[in-house]
């Protein structure tokens, strides 16, 4: 893997881990931060898909997927810290 490959797969393996923490507490936290949830692990599944898109076809040059990547990986990460906010 790429070394910008390998940032992304450690940012992803940093975010799974907020993310399976969060599960549990949003399971029995305040509807707010449910629907929060709910739209951030949307977010999160289409990251999940454009980057095993992106691996496989590698049709779109590396920079732009990087960005559209970026892009999506700020906006979990703000998700996830409104969350932890309203838990």
């Amino acid at each position: 893997m790429t070394d910008i490959g390998d940032r992304f797969a450690d940012e992803m393996e940093a975010l799974k881990q907020v993310r399976d923490e969060l599960r549990v507490q949003v399971h029995l936290g305040k509807a707010e931060a449910k629907e929060q949830w709910e739209r951030v692990e949307r977010r999160w599944h289409e990251l999940e898909a454009k980057l095993g898109a992106a691996e496989k076809q590698a049709k779109e040059p590396l920079e732009n997927v990087r960005a559209a990547a970026r892009l999506m990986l700020d906006e979990i990460r703000e998700g996830y810290r409104k969350i932890k906010a309203v838990i």
